[in-house]
């Protein structure tokens, strides 16, 4: 059985900036403005970062008054975590089998 790993959504959480996002999220519910202090970048930089993730299912938005809060969503890291396990156990139980070169 072939163990494959969600590439694309490594892709979106490889970024620096996004990871640090991720993080902070793991942590409490934020707004925008809460993110821009805690990282230090840009608001514009920010909100793209933030659609990018939003766009791969890593976060959820809520919407309060003018504000608009990030949370992130534990199953989606839940099943990469799953993906990358399943990758080690099969590492594990293949650990003794070798291929003959030709």
């Amino acid at each position: 059985m072939m163990t494959s790993v969600d590439t694309d959504l490594i892709r979106v959480l490889g970024d620096p900036l996004r990871l640090q996002i991720v993080t902070l999220l793991a942590r409490e519910t934020l707004c925008t403005t809460h993110l821009v202090e805690e990282t230090g970048a840009k608001q514009t930089n920010l909100s793209n970062h933030l659609r990018v993730l939003r766009e791969a299912g890593v976060v959820e938005t809520e919407p309060c008054g003018r504000f608009t809060y990030y949370r992130l969503k534990p199953d989606v890291i839940e099943a990469l975590a799953g993906q990358f396990a399943d990758l080690a156990a099969a590492a594990r139980a293949n650990a003794d089998t070798k291929r003959a070169c030709p």
